[in-house]
């Protein structure tokens, strides 16, 4: 007898076992059942009233017991896997095909979204699905997951499904202000009539009662946060690099489809929503921390999921609603500082200092600092802040505060604030604290301090053989002792040795170029004494090859900075167009060669050299199509007109350029050259026009006198002719081609030959009229 076919795999091993511990476990209940009701006097007794209000408490404490909803079988898990690379490779011809296919899967899906939301396999489809789907499809999942948010929302998976639901179905209550259900009459029958805006308001009622255990529930958290920026109108893209809405070790689902340009600058601007949802707001705020006291609140405050939720919550109230809910003694911040103002001996104080120095109440001080009003924040400043910058700035936590701090200052407050960081710039280096000092330069900028202070720092705290030394700065100080056969690009992979501390070296060294004066003059001049050997270490590396093009870029940068730093890569810009990080320094040596027109042409002819190796790589590829190499190799006045273009003004042209016609000092456009010509040529034709009919008046006035030398008007007449054969002859020889240069001289001494016989035959006439006359 053959033997009987078994599922093989872990998964059918684990639903077998799972389906074995049921079997055993209703045996058992049944078995405890028939003993307790086998035994006598003991009957069922309903529990009091106040035991029954203990055990509806009690469900309400276990919320995070999801029921199970199933599982899928293995056909439908293959065919669901299938469906999700499908989606995930979008290799479908065009849109329509793509939406049969979504259609085609929201069927076979159809009763089974719970199913798929929970599973850790099929819940990448259903998100792939949400983000594709119309605003119909979205209703219909909407219905489908009513009731059960509760529970969606505390799942590992589901949770990740009900966010990408409310993120689509968030534009569509936009859509809907514009456009009501009501005016449209559907398609087909079988589709949903219930608004978005009544569906949210539906999830908001079923969460409402349970939002102090969802703030600090690991997985419902984050969808409660996107919620509520659904309901303030916020929009979700800008604050998904955040803590605030997601965790940085998230992971990303997406679909392969193009997204569009005009959707993806929407997802970035501020939405418009109902009346409906800011009262939802507000009463999701409230409801969220009401029943907990200033003590309760500020234990929220370091908790690790609940302090995303609450920073989230104080942002909104004092930004979305006014600054002026601080004063409501029902508020969230009133309630976390109830002392009005917060001096240095009341309990408020000691809550602030407290969150000073910890990893995940300074998250909240820095909110609190953003969105205060401006009397809150001055008392701040004056009680907490403004005598403790500098040994504040020193720690890893509190150095994040000020710089809260010092974006918030006015211009006199930031001047007393740059004295006293200044004298610790050189010790914020040393502990590698160089957000401070960008900060307080980019402040330094925007509200008008003198920069020279800061500057005089940081060329003590920098400082090498030959002054400011910028490797020390990007934290290439390593690279100084290399030889100098170790530059060729295969030595020196691109990305090696990126980290953060290069990384932020490479912001500040860019923050310091973007002011004038002082700052970017001692960036600049380090720059330029590099030498080759590292220039090419900095255009090679990932982070501090980001300063050498803001170098180039510079507005404040001058033509011999410039100069300098480009010509220290000469003779390597092919290799450079071959890296990575290398070929953005090779773009930004375009716009770098602004007014330098010459020095632009040297790098495009070192770039045409190496076409081959250019062809053969992407990022090759790449530069050849920015420097428009095709039109340098094929056109070269088209692409020294492009390149004039891409220059502003005072381009200093090339060598030979500017000397045709017109006498310009810029070559002048096909345009401009032909009406130059056209000009010309009407001037030419008004001036031999004018030549001929003077002519013609001297022929007909009476003869002159007869001068000393025997002119008569026998000699005048033939000077006439012979002036009117040459005009002739220069129009014919203006319409003929162009004749070689033997043909030319050739006619000109026959010319010659005929002009010496005329002036014989004139010489022999002449004699007898002048013995006539005599």
């Amino acid at each position: 007898m053959p033997k009987d076919l078994k599922k093989r795999g872990r998964r059918a091993e684990k639903k077998r076992k799972l389906e074995e511990d049921e079997t055993a476990l209703e045996t058992s209940t049944k078995r405890q059942r028939h003993e307790r009701n086998s035994e006598p006097g003991l009957e069922f007794q309903p529990l009091e009233n106040g035991e029954q209000d203990e055990a509806a408490s009690g469900e309400r404490i276990h919320l995070g017991e999801t029921p199970f909803y199933g599982m899928l079988d293995e056909e439908e898990q293959e065919y669901f896997k299938q469906a999700s690379d499908m989606l995930e490779a979008d290799q479908f011809s065009d849109a329509e095909e793509r939406n049969l296919f979504l259609e085609n899967v929201y069927r076979e899906a159809n009763g089974k979204e719970l199913k798929l939301a929970s599973s850790q396999s099929c819940s990448r489809l259903l998100e792939r699905l949400i983000q594709l789907s119309t605003p119909t499809q979205l209703r219909n999942l909407f219905v489908k997951f009513n009731g059960e948010f509760l529970h969606l929302v505390q799942h590992r998976f589901a949770s990740h499904c009900c966010e990408a639901l409310f993120v689509q179905a968030a534009p569509v209550v936009s859509a809907e202000l514009l456009a009501p259900p009501e005016a449209v009459t559907p398609a087909d029958p079988n589709e949903i009539q219930e608004t978005m805006e009544n569906l949210f308001l539906h999830t908001v009622n079923e969460l409402e009662d349970h939002l102090g255990f969802l703030m600090t529930n690991v997985f419902a958290s984050h969808t409660l946060r996107v919620l509520l920026l659904v309901l303030a109108g916020l929009p979700i893209e800008q604050f998904k690099n955040s803590h605030l809405v997601q965790s940085r070790k998230k992971e990303h689902v997406t679909h392969g489809v193009a997204a569009d340009k005009q959707d993806e600058e929407k997802k970035l601007e501020k939405r418009v929503v109902p009346d409906s949802f800011t009262e939802a707001l507000e009463k999701v705020m409230y409801k969220s921390v009401a029943g907990l006291d200033t003590s309760y609140l500020r234990a929220l405050a370091t908790h690790q999921t609940g302090n995303p939720t609450l920073q989230l919550l104080l942002q909104l109230e004092l930004g979305h609603f006014g600054k002026s809910r601080a004063k409501d003694t029902t508020s969230i911040y009133h309630t976390l500082l109830p002392d009005d103002p917060p001096s240095a001996d009341t309990e408020s104080a000691a809550f602030i200092n407290s969150l000073l120095y910890s990893t995940i109440g300074s998250r909240l001080l820095e909110t609190i600092i953003d969105h205060s009003p401006g009397k809150t924040f001055k008392v701040l400043h004056r009680e907490f802040f403004s005598s403790r910058l500098a040994s504040l700035a020193r720690n890893d936590v509190a150095s994040y505060i000020v710089i809260r701090v010092l974006t918030r200052l006015g211009k006199d407050d930031l001047a007393a604030a740059s004295e006293l960081l200044c004298p610790v710039i050189p010790t914020l280096v040393e502990r590698n604290r160089t957000s401070v000092i960008k900060a307080l330069i980019e402040r330094a900028a925007i509200r008008g301090v003198d920069t020279a202070p800061i500057a005089a720092a940081l060329k003590t705290a920098y400082s090498g053989a030959n002054g400011f030394d910028i490797t020390h700065i990007l934290k290439l100080n390593h690279a100084a002792s290399r030889p100098a056969d170790d530059t060729a690009p295969e030595a020196q992979p691109s990305n090696a040795g990126s980290n953060p501390e290069k990384l932020h070296g490479s912001l500040l060294t860019q923050a310091m170029l973007a002011v004038p004066g002082p700052l970017s003059e001692l960036v600049l001049d380090a720059f330029s004494r590099l030498g080759t050997p590292l220039s090419l270490t900095i255009a090679r590396d990932a982070s501090a090859s980001w300063a050498l093009q803001a170098a180039l870029t510079s507005p404040h940068a001058s033509v011999i900075h410039r100069r300098k730093i480009i010509a220290q890569l000469y003779g390597h810009y092919g290799e450079l167009a071959l890296d990575p990080s290398g070929s953005r320094v090779v773009d930004a040596v375009w716009k770098g060669t602004q007014g330098l027109a010459f020095i632009r042409e040297r790098v495009a002819e070192e770039l045409c050299e190496n076409e081959a190796a250019l062809r053969e790589s992407m990022v090759g590829r790449k530069v050849w199509r920015n420097w428009r190499m095709e039109a340098f190799r094929r056109k070269r006045g088209e692409w020294v007109q492009a390149s004039r273009a891409a220059g502003a003004d005072g381009f200093v042209g090339f060598p030979g350029e500017g000397e045709g016609e017109g006498g310009e000092g810029r070559k002048k456009s096909a345009i401009e050259m032909a009406r130059l010509r056209h000009a010309k040529e009407r001037e030419r034709r008004e001036r031999e026009a004018r030549d001929k009919g003077k002519g013609k008046e001297k022929i007909t006035e009476p003869a002159a006198a007869p001068e000393a030398t025997g002119s008569n008007a026998v000699e005048v007449v033939k000077e006439k002719k012979e002036k009117e054969e040459k005009s002739k002859s220069k129009d014919e020889d203006r319409h003929k081609p162009k004749e070689g240069k033997e043909k030319k001289e050739k006619k000109e001494r026959k010319e010659k030959k005929e002009k010496k016989k005329k002036e014989k035959r004139a010489h022999v006439e002449e004699t007898p009229t002048q013995a006539v006359a005599t």
